[in-house]
Formats: C-alpha cells, structure tokens, sequence
C-alpha cells in the first residue's frame, strides 16, 4: 500500500481514498494522454474583494486575507477534494489508536521567507502558543481539547490531546492553523508587531508591496522548498472598489482570475460566456459557506424569540437565492449547511409567511416600533448591498423602524466582534465537521470579543452547550448524529441565527491560467504550480 494511502487511513478520513484506489486497480490502464509543460514566470493579476485590513490569517480570519495569505503561509497538511488530508509542510503524520496522540514529520530544508529554518520548534509556537491566544476560531478547539505540543529535534511534532476528538485531523491547512515564524513573534505583541505589516511565511510568494487603495504585490520565493516552484514571478491583487469595473477589467483582460464575489452575482453568465474563460463551483468543499443574518440577542426587540421566529417566517429565502444572488446558492434549513458531516435533512424549517410573522409579532407583546435598529452592512458587494434592502424592506413590514449603515471589512470586523450591531449579514465557513465551523457560533463559552466568526449574536442555552459537548466529544458516529441532528432542531427553532441560503462560489478564470483549483480550498491555497501558458 503506498505511503499517502496509509497515511489517509490512519487518519480516520482515508477509507473513501482507499475504496477508489481499490476500484481504480481493477480497472484496465486509461490511455496515456500527454501532460502539458508547465511554463515558468509571468504576472498573474488578480482581485482582492473587499480590500484585507491585514495579510497575517493567524490574526484576521477574514475571507480576503486568506485568500492573499494563503500563498505567503502554509499549513502541515492541506485537503483533497474528498477531504481526505495531503502532505504539505508535514510529509507524514500518525494517529495513536486511542486517538489521543498525533505525531507529525516535518519536511526539512524548509526556510522561512526572511532564510531562518522552519523547525518544529516553530510548529509549537505555532500550535501551543500564538494560534490559542489570537486565532478566535481555531483558538476556541486548541485550548479545549489540546493538552501539549512539543518538538522533537528540529524536525518531529508531537501533539496530545485530553480526550479524543476526530475532526482535530481536519485543522491543519493553512487558514485554520497556518504556521507562523517564532523568533519574530515570540515573546512580543501578537497584534502590535512590526511583522504584521511584512508578513514572513514558508510559502512559495513572498511580500514585495501594499499600496493601499490600489494593490498587494507578491513576489517568487527564490528558495521555496518545493524544487523548481513555483512557476509564476509575481502575483498581483488588485484592489477595485466598483463591481462593474471588476467585471470590465476582467473582460479586458487586465485580470485574469475571478473568485466568487469579485463581480456581481448578475454578470457572471455574461463572463463565463466570454470565448476562452473557464467556470468552475469546485474549492469549496472544505468550507460549505452559509450565510445568515445575526440579531444581537441581548436586547430588545430580538431578545424575545417571538419576534427573531417573526424575522425567520418574514424572509423568502427562495426568492433571496433566485432574485438578489441570480440562483448562485441554495436555502439553508438550518445551522448546518448540506455538504457538511452530520446534516439532518429532517430538521423543520420555517415557511415563508407574512401573517404568521405578523402575528408572531403580535404574539410576543413587544412593541417593536419602539426600538429603532439598524443594519450593520456586510461590505462585500452589490449582492450583499440588495439582501440588506430587501431585508429593511421585510421588517418595516412587521413594524420595526429600520436604517442601514454602511462601513469597511476592517470595521465591520470590529463592530460585529464587539457586538456593536443590531442586525449584521454574515456568512462563515463550515470546515466539513460541524465541530470546527458551527460549533463556534453557538456555544456560550464563545460569546467573546474580537472576532465576528464566534457566537458574537449572544445565544445562550445550557442545551444547546450539552448537546455540542456530548457531539464532540465521542469517536461513535451514531451518537454524533443524534446529538447533531437534534441540535439543528433546537437552534432552527429557537433563531439562533435567521439561516438564509448556502452559498455558491464560482470561480472563473482564462483558460491559459493552469492547475488554479486543485483542493478543497480552491482560490485560498498556495498557487504554486499554478502556471500561464502562452501558447
């Protein structure tokens, strides 16, 4: 058996690789067809939508910084499309049979971009102290399940665990645990570091420039550990605040990659039927992202359930899905979106229904139009834009005075992980296991400032809590999914958060730009055999 596939299978992940490697050796040898030369060098222009307020993805989570991130830092582990784990900065990994034990071999000769070696020590940084600290998502699994991480010589990781936890196989890839460099961060002001602002990785591009308002420039790692990578000299995302002047630099070839919210839901079948573009939905599968709208739940009017369940009946999400984003996506039924381990299919779901709202309303005994509220609004373009119109539009209609306000990721990242919101659109990515991405959300220990990916809305409930521990905390599947799928019941119910619909990226690029979507993180991995061919 070849080494990935023992690999795969110790992890727990792998028995879908092995059953089509199994099947793929029963069938004849397909005729050879000849691989295309990869070329080298090249600029490869690109959009970064909305603009990152940070490039370090240990410290800002958001979309736009992993997608730029990801091609400065790297992970130990990235993912296939089938979720199954691949060798990246960790060229092996083992699995103790209790579960409890997870030892990495490091690849060496690996240099950071700044030429000091990456070591295992800088794994433990990485793991055992910076990413519990600042990584809010990825900090709140560490610092409940992790019970050391050490080095062994330069190039062996250990990590124990306090009690088995199956998805933690699934946290390695770059924006979930991405490796950061210990002797500049060690021992100063994670937030306040002058490496922030030139940010040191292991992966195959390198900071060169920011110009604020404009682009980040990043250039080839001459000494990139991977031999002969990467291809491209230079990748350049550039910053343009207007969605039609996305869609024309596209189409005029001043860009040549779009990702999923670049341009208006609205033009992508146009572009997509420009001769010569490539459309693809695939590199999502890891994330699953779902949107939703958070209610601050610790005042009124949307601390009474009555009106968040008013809210949840006054929302056509179908219309949502086919009006405001052009059929690019699906409704959500609950907390879970459907590509995600554990999904209930059974969960109920509330109808779209203007009289039961009203009378929801009626119901609750609050006087709604007493309590002014405004709409924090997600800055990542015209489909969010008209999803907070349409949502004004619905509740004024169950009486409430509504207002929008409008600000940048930066700030809307601040005042949504501060809880200085009535009503915010957010949409959050599910990691394949709803241990990592739901979980988050949820739970009341989560409630925390400083990241608007926890459960920054203020929902508290000792069941939920119960049902999310007894979820997590067991190697049984069927235990997992009853605890699950009775926790898509209670959340649904209860409004944790108003679901509106699982989202559809495409990704749409000319088709001279090569090997751009090869894992289930798409767009947001290291791009380094990606390559353009001139013929």
């Amino acid at each position: 058996m070849p080494s990935a596939t023992r690999r795969a299978l110790r992890s727990g992940y792998g028995f879908a690789l092995a059953a089509c490697i199994a099947a793929a050796a029963a069938l004849p040898a397909p005729a050879q067809a000849q691989t295309p030369t990869p070329v080298r060098g090249g600029t490869l222009s690109l959009i970064a939508q909305p603009e990152p307020p940070l490039l370090v993805s240990a410290i800002n989570s958001q979309g736009p910084t992993l997608y730029v991130a990801g091609k400065i830092y790297q992970g130990l582990l990235r993912y296939g499309p089938d979720l199954n784990p691949l060798p990246e900065l960790a060229k092996s990994w083992r699995i103790a049979p209790d579960g409890l034990t997870y030892t990495f071999e490091l690849e060496s000769g690996v240099k950071w971009h700044d030429g000091k070696p990456f070591t295992a020590a800088d794994a433990a940084f990485s793991i055992g102290t910076m990413l519990p600290e600042v990584h809010v998502r990825t900090r709140a699994v560490l610092n409940k399940y992790m019970a050391s991480v050490r080095a062994v010589g330069d190039h062996q990781l250990e990590i124990k665990l306090k009690e088995p936890f199956p998805p933690f196989i699934m946290m390695f890839e770059t924006g979930t645990m991405p490796m950061v460099p210990r002797h500049l961060y060690e021992g100063r002001d994670y937030h306040k570091n002058p490496a922030n602002q030139q940010p040191v990785g292991t992966g195959p591009f390198m900071f060169k420039e920011w110009k604020k308002g404009a682009y980040i420039k990043l250039v080839r790692n001459p000494g990139y550990w991977k031999k002969g990578l990467p291809y491209l000299d230079e990748l350049v995302f550039n910053v343009i605040p207007d969605s039609a002047s996305r869609a024309v630099a596209f189409e005029r070839g001043d860009v040549q990659v779009l990702r999923g919210g670049d341009v208006d839901n609205v033009d992508v079948k146009r572009l997509r039927a420009i001769p010569g573009v490539d459309y693809t939905t695939r590199g999502w599968e890891l994330f699953s992202p779902l949107a939703y709208i958070m209610l601050n739940q610790r005042k009124p009017p949307f601390d009474n359930l009555k009106v968040r369940q008013a809210v949840m009946h006054a929302l056509n999400r179908q219309l949502i899905v086919d009006n405001i984003f052009f059929g690019q996506g699906k409704p959500a039924t609950g907390p879970f979106a459907s590509a995600t381990r554990f999904y209930d299919r059974d969960t109920p779901v509330f109808e779209f229904n203007l009289k039961k709202a009203r009378a929801l309303i009626k119901e609750s005994g609050v006087e709604v139009g007493r309590y002014p509220v405004k709409i924090l609004a997600l800055p990542y373009g015209a489909n969010w834009e008209r999803l907070d119109e349409y949502v004004r539009q619905m509740l004024e209609g169950l009486g409430l005075k509504v207002s929008i306000e409008s600000t940048d990721a930066g700030g809307w990242a601040a005042r949504a992980g501060n809880w200085d919101f009535d009503i915010t659109t957010n949409f959050t990515y599910q990691y394949g296991d709803p241990a990592l991405g739901v979980e988050r959300l949820y739970r009341s220990n989560h409630i925390v400032k400083g990241s608007p990916f926890a459960n920054v809305q203020g929902y508290d409930s000792p069941k939920a809590d119960a049902l999310w521990q007894q979820g997590g905390a067991t190697l049984d599947a069927a235990e997992r999914q009853r605890a699950y799928s009775e926790l898509q019941k209670l959340l649904t119910q209860e409004v944790a958060n108003v679901y509106l619909l699982e989202l559809e990226f495409p990704t749409l690029s000319r088709a001279n730009v090569k090997n751009l979507v090869t894992t289930a993180i798409g767009l947001n991995e290291s791009f380094d055999k990606v390559y353009i061919d001139k013929k």
